[in-house]
C-alpha cells in the first residue's frame, strides 16, 4: 500500500492529510498555538480530591482542571513523588534513577486520599486531550516515545509489541533490551523495531533517557504548575509512528517546515530523506493533489460508497450512529441476502475509513442491512476486523447482535475532526435570498476595476469556483482575454475547488491578496 502525506501550512494552523493508495484516510489539524497534547508532561498541583470517584482534579494550567484517577497513578507512584520532592530543593543533587531504591507499590484497590492531598505537586502526563466541556485526562505512569521503543521510568519490565509475528524476533528483541537498558527503566519495543540492530536501539535508548533526565532539571525548584516536556507536534508524531518503506512521498508547501522535516527524517531514517518534497505550485496544495474534493465528499451527514450505497452518520454526546443504506442505484439481484451482504461488505470498508478520517472515538453503533445467514454475519464481522486492522488507535469490535447492530469501541484521545461541508451562501449570507447569479461576472469585473485603480498591479490572478473559471475562459475570445485587452493588464483565472460557487478573490504577482475595498 502506497502512502503519501500532504501538508498544508498556514499562519494559524497546519492541516495534514494522509493518502493511502490516493484515498484520503486521515486528516489532522494542528493549531499553531496548540497546547495540552497527548504525551506532554506537566508538573501539576492537586486542586480537589473526589473520594466518590476515587480520583483527583489537577491544575496543569488549562482553563479546566484535569482528571486523574487512582488507577492511573501507577504502581510506583510513591517513588515518583519522592523523586519530585528531592528536585524541589534547588540545592539538591539530580537523582540518578538507576541508583534509586524503589518504594513499595501502592495498593491496586487503594483510595486516592491515601496518596494524594490538595496542594500537592504531582508529575503527570496527558493521555487524553480536552474534549468538549471536559478537561484533559492524566496519568502518572510516565512514558517517552521514540521511533523504535518507548521508555517507561520507574519500571523494570521489557515488553514487545504483540503485532510482531515472529516468535524468535520477539525473544531476540526482549533479550537485547534487557541487556542494555539501565536499572529502574522499563521499555516497550514497537513493531517497527523488527530487525533493528543493537547499536541503533542503544543509541535511541540513551537519547530517551537524556530526555527524561532533562525533565528532572525543569522540575528543579518549581513551585507552580508548568509544562516540563512537550510531545512532538502532530506532524512529527505521525512521521515517527507511521514512516516505513511504504511511505512514498511527503509534500509540504512551507519551506521552514520542509527543512525541519528533512532534518527530522534524516535523523530517524536517512534512506527516506528524498521523499520530502517542497510544493511550489500556483494552485493550493490540497486542490493540486485532489484532497479538497475528497474532504467535501467524505465529511458531512451523508457519505457515498461504491455502486450507489451510502452511509448516514449521526453524532450524539454519548455515541455515534451509522446507518447503512443500499440506495436506489445499487444493482439488486433476486437474492436479497446476497445483495444485503454485498452492500454491507462495501459499507464496512468505508466505515473503517470514516472512523480514522474523522477520528471518531467512544461508542460507535452500526446498523447494517439485516442478514439472516450466520455464515454471512460472520463474514461481515471478519471483514470489519480486517478493514479496521490498519487503524493504529485501540479499538474493539463485537459481532452482530440479534437486531443486526454492530458495536465498536474506539479510544478517544482527541477532539473529533468535524468539517462542515454545507456552504453558506456568499451572496445572501444565509438568509435564503440572493442577488441574481447571472450578475456575478459583472461584479467580478467591477471589483477588478477597483483593484486596478487602487493597487495598480501589473498582473492580477483571480481565483474562482471551477464552474465560473470555465465560463470566464470559454471560447477563443473569452471574457478573461477581453478583460486583459481592455484593462491592459495580464489577467489570469485559476479554479479553486474549495471556493463557493459565487466566491472569488484577487491576488498580485507575488501571491498577495488584493482587496477592492
Amino acid at each position: 500500500m502506497s502512502k503519501e502525506l500532504i501538508i498544508d501550512a498556514a499562519s494559524s494552523e497546519i492541516v495534514i492529510a494522509l493518502l493511502e493508495n490516493k484515498q484520503l484516510t486521515e486528516l489532522n489539524t494542528e493549531k499553531s498555538d496548540v497546547q495540552f497534547t497527548v504525551g506532554s508532561i506537566y508538573l501539576g498541583r492537586v486542586k480537589k480530591i473526589m473520594p466518590g470517584l476515587n480520583a483527583a482534579f489537577v491544575d496543569i494550567g488549562y482553563e479546566k482542571d484535569a482528571f486523574l484517577h487512582y488507577l492511573d497513578l501507577g504502581p510506583q507512584f510513591r517513588t515518583l513523588y519522592k523523586t519530585i520532592q528531592q528536585m524541589q530543593n534547588k540545592k539538591g543533587k539530580t537523582p540518578y534513577l538507576p541508583r534509586i531504591k524503589p518504594d513499595p507499590d501502592i495498593e491496586k484497590d487503594g483510595k486516592i486520599s491515601d496518596v494524594l492531598s490538595p496542594g500537592q505537586l504531582v508529575l503527570v502526563q496527558i493521555t487524553k486531550e480536552p474534549i468538549s466541556t471536559k478537561g484533559p485526562r492524566l496519568s502518572c505512569e510516565i512514558s517517552i516515545a521514540g521511533r523504535n521503543i518507548v521508555l517507561i521510568p520507574f519500571s523494570d519490565k521489557v515488553s514487545v509489541s504483540q503485532k510482531l509475528s515472529s516468535g524468535e524476533e520477539r525473544v531476540r528483541l526482549k533479550r537485547l533490551l534487557q541487556s542494555i537498558k539501565p536499572r529502574n527503566y522499563g521499555v516497550i519495543v514497537r513493531t517497527i523495531a523488527e530487525g533493528r540492530k543493537v547499536a541503533l536501539l542503544d543509541s535511541e535508548l540513551k537519547n530517551l533517557v537524556k530526555k527524561w533526565e532533562a525533565v528532572y532539571e525543569r522540575i528543579r525548584g518549581a513551585s507552580k504548575p508548568r509544562m516540563v516536556f512537550q510531545e512532538l507536534d502532530r506532524t512529527s508524531a505521525i512521521l515517527r509512528d507511521m514512516l516505513n518503506v511504504s511511505f512514498n512521498n511527503i509534500y509540504v508547501n512551507d519551506e521552514v517546515i520542509y527543512r525541519d522535516m528533512k532534518e527530522y527524517i534524516n535523523s530517524i531514517a536517512p534512506e527516506k530523506e528524498k521523499i520530502v518534497k517542497l510544493y511550489s505550485g500556483k494552485a493550493p496544495i490540497f486542490d493540486h493533489f485532489g484532497v479538497e474534493k475528497q474532504i467535501k465528499a467524505l465529511f458531512g451527514k451523508t457519505v457515498s460508497c461504491k455502486n450507489g450505497a451510502y452511509l448516514i452518520i449521526e453524532h450524539t454526546e454519548a455515541l455515534h450512529v451509522i446507518d447503512v443504506n443500499s440506495g436506489n442505484r445499487f444493482k439488486k439481484s433476486d437474492d436479497q441476502e446476497a445483495t444485503a451482504l454485498e452492500v454491507n461488505l462495501i459499507a464496512a470498508q468505508e466505515i473503517a475509513r470514516q472512523l480514522r478520517l474523522r477520528d471518531m472515538g467512544g461508542i460507535i453503533v452500526v446498523d447494517f442491512i439485516d442478514l439472516h445467514s450466520e455464515q454471512n454475519k460472520q463474514q461481515l464481522f471478519e471483514k470489519m476486523k480486517e478493514a479496521m486492522g490498519y487503524d493504529r488507535t485501540k479499538h474493539n469490535i463485537l459481532p452482530l447482535s440479534k437486531f443486526g447492530l454492530m458495536q465498536i469501541t474506539r479510544q478517544r484521545v482527541r477532539q473529533e475532526m468535524n468539517i462542515k461541508t454545507m456552504e453558506k451562501c456568499p451572496s445572501c449570507g444565509g438568509s435564503g435570498e440572493i442577488s441574481p447569479s447571472i450578475l456575478v461576472v459583472e461584479k467580478i469585473e467591477n471589483d477588478l476595476d477597483a483593484i486596478i485603480e487602487t493597487h495598480k498591479p501589473r498582473k492580477v490572478l483571480i481565483r474562482v469556483h471551477p464552474f465560473v473559471d470555465a465560463y470566464l475562459k470559454k471560447g477563443l475570445w473569452s471574457i478573461r482575454r477581453r478583460w486583459a485587452l481592455k484593462k491592459r493588464r495580464i489577467i489570469k483565472v485559476m479554479p479553486v475547488e474549495s471556493y463557493p460557487l459565487t466566491g472569488y478573490r484577487f491576488f498580485n504577482e507575488n501571491g498577495e491578496e488584493l482587496s477592492a475595498d
